[in-house]
């Protein structure tokens, strides 16, 4: 077990707000955050996510030489022209896969260091739905790990997703992890989130979605501030709802101690990944959403890491 970084200070809080009130406030800023995603998602070509097997498709894949027992129907004649020997004109298998998201909810993924920057939570919200878009497009169910139906293909998905994570972050604790159900084996994850959670138990979640046959790609996203550190002299840290404090007159003395926890946590989040044959990238919210999004594009189609 890892203990967590420190709570950092956050833009806003309302720890007194019913969940009500914040379930409301949530699903108000969903709709301009799908627009967003949406516009991410248009700047990114993309192509079918096929499986690379040979089988009923369209897009060519390969030539192979004939054997015995195929039909001279399937000989490409014009390959075959070419050399001395038949050839056999083989498509590549493209079949809809389901890929599940979870898109962490928690009051934590509200931080951001700088009142001009994105929020944790839109950045992983925004970078889950353009990708949703996106693998629509190619043909994909898509789905929430969190929720009891199956993923679905077809635009009013997102809509059914958009009212779920109203819901989820309307009602979020301080600090969320992943669970995993019993999830559709050879289907594929992926996991949005900062990792902060004090009992984080991230190694056995992921090996349990790899019994399953289940890869995926995990994207752990982090305000500047989390990273450097810059607070110095007397300072009040406090979580998103006020749940954990911890003030200190001395913020400069801790910086080492904090940077080495949380080098401690990314290093613990991607040997988790390793283990379990998942890609792991670390995103920062000052940085543009777009090299992220076809990471994690390129990340699903199985495309070698960059």
């Amino acid at each position: 077990m890892i203990a967590p970084a420190p709570p950092l200070r956050h833009r806003h809080s309302d720890p007194f707000a019913g969940p009500r009130h914040r379930a409301q406030a949530e699903a108000a800023r969903l709709p301009p955050l799908l627009a967003e995603a949406q516009k991410l998602a248009a700047t990114v070509v993309v192509g079918t996510h096929g499986r690379r097997h040979a089988g009923a498709g369209e897009e060519f894949w390969q030539f192979r030489n004939a054997l015995p027992g195929d039909s001279r129907r399937s000989i490409d004649w014009r390959r075959s022209a070419r050399s001395d020997a038949p050839y056999i004109r083989q498509h590549e298998w493209q079949a809809a896969q389901s890929v599940l998201f979870w898109i962490d909810p928690a009051r934590s993924m509200a931080f951001s260091g700088d009142k001009a920057r994105e929020e944790k939570g839109s950045r992983a919200t925004v970078l889950g739905l353009a990708l949703m878009i996106l693998l629509l497009r190619a043909g994909e169910r898509i789905g929430l790990i969190d929720q009891d139906t199956p993923p679905k293909s077809g635009l009013s998905q997102i809509e059914r997703i958009l009212a779920a994570l109203g819901k989820q972050r309307g009602q979020a604790p301080d600090y969320a992890t992943p669970r995993t159900r019993i999830l559709p084996r050879g289907s594929r994850a992926v996991f949005l989130s900062d990792f902060l959670a004090p009992e984080l138990d991230l190694h056995n979640t992921l090996q349990r979605a790899a019994d399953q046959g289940v890869s995926g790609a995990l994207v752990q996203i982090l305000d500047p501030v989390e990273e450097s550190f810059p607070f110095d002299g007397r300072t009040q840290f406090h979580s998103i709802g006020g749940q954990l404090r911890f003030e200190t007159f001395r913020a400069r003395g801790l910086r080492n101690a904090y940077r080495q926890r949380l080098a401690a946590r990314k290093s613990a989040v991607d040997e988790a990944c390793r283990a379990a044959g998942w890609r792991y990238l670390v995103h920062h919210t000052d940085a543009p959403a777009q090299p992220a999004l076809m990471w994690l594009y390129a990340a699903l189609k199985g495309d070698p890491a960059p």
